[in-house]
């Protein structure tokens, strides 16, 4: 039977109010909270040798009117995470509320003043040479880092040679650590021939997403985006634009399988993650997007995701957990 866990409340205070915030100090590492330099992994373990593991991203933002840091759909995060797990036979002794306990508090004692990513890992620890998903030992560690923009708030891309891979591959819709090496091979490929990001094909020829990002295409006044069985992740920021898209802009969204060609004739082409935000897509393989400049329909939804990750939509305020008591 899984307990709940109890994790103490930590009394130490945030940062000073000049902003300032101290580099990450903290780990979540084998049931207990250890400075960083403690959480160390075996070079025999099998998430060090065959990438056999499960991570997510997850978002706070700082307040400064309200001087409060707001985590965004942490236990959603959390439900994923899990349900990345069960991909890999995964079991772990936290619920989604546990790990939401301890990130709270993780970040309590790190006393962040500005906005911040958390990085939860769920790791193949058993130091054996025989890749396998059965008797072995899975663990659960977490730390967090401030952070500012992931990528730019408009972006240059470029299809990438690398497809994205299926879901009888490695399973796209959850995050296989091993899986993102086909992200590192798009992103680097696209760096190197001078773009941003990259925009990677499904085995089909589908338009699947960003290296690390769900896409959205804007087309006579609708959004479009890949449905999750054109092995795209399932996205929390994408289900996120989705949701303001329809209920705040009234704008229609359709889930649909996206050709190539339907990118160099959109009118606007944008990007969505916990890193990337909403970010304006501006050109893609030398072609200008709509005008070449982010569009009124991306600009509307940074808007919108902005106030609302901040905690200044009370509407969602479910949304956002704060940190600071």
């Amino acid at each position: 039977m899984v307990q709940t866990l109890n994790v103490p409340v930590s009394t130490q205070k945030p940062a000073d109010g000049r902003g300032a915030a101290p580099e990450t100090r903290w780990a979540f590492f084998k049931g207990e909270f250890v400075p960083i330099q403690d959480a160390k992994l075996s070079i025999m373990t099998q998430v060090i040798n065959y990438g056999i593991g499960a991570f997510g991203g997850i978002r706070g933002y700082w307040n400064e009117e309200q001087e409060q840091l707001y985590v965004f759909r942490i236990g959603d995060h959390y439900r994923r995470f899990l349900n990345s797990g069960k991909l890999l036979h995964a079991t772990l002794p936290y619920t989604a509320q546990d790990l939401t306990q301890i990130t709270v508090e993780l970040l309590r004692r790190e006393g962040y003043r500005q906005d911040t990513y958390v990085r939860p890992l769920l790791y193949n620890a058993t130091e054996d040479i025989t890749p396998r998903l059965y008797d072995v030992d899975f663990q659960f560690a977490c730390f967090s880092r401030p952070l500012g923009n992931y990528i730019k708030l408009d972006v240059t891309a470029c299809i990438s040679s690398w497809r994205r891979l299926d879901d009888n591959i490695i399973p796209s819709r959850g995050k296989i650590t091993g899986g993102y090496v086909n992200s590192a091979l798009a992103r680097t490929e696209a760096h190197w021939n001078g773009y941003d990001e990259g925009i990677v094909l499904n085995q089909d020829g589908g338009v699947a997403e960003g290296s690390a990002e769900n896409l959205f295409v804007v087309r006579g006044g609708k959004l479009y985006t890949p449905p999750v069985c054109d092995n795209i992740l399932e996205g929390i920021t994408r289900g996120t634009v989705i949701q303001l898209a329809q209920d705040e802009l009234g704008i229609p969204v359709v889930e649909r399988s996206i050709d190539r060609s339907e990118l160099y004739v959109a009118d606007e082409v944008l990007f969505c993650g916990t890193g990337a935000q909403v970010s304006a897509v501006t050109q893609i393989d030398h072609r200008p997007v709509g005008t070449g400049q982010p569009g009124p329909v991306t600009q509307k939804l940074q808007d919108i995701y902005f106030r609302v990750v901040r905690g200044n939509e009370p509407k969602y305020g479910e949304w956002v957990t704060p940190v600071y008591a």
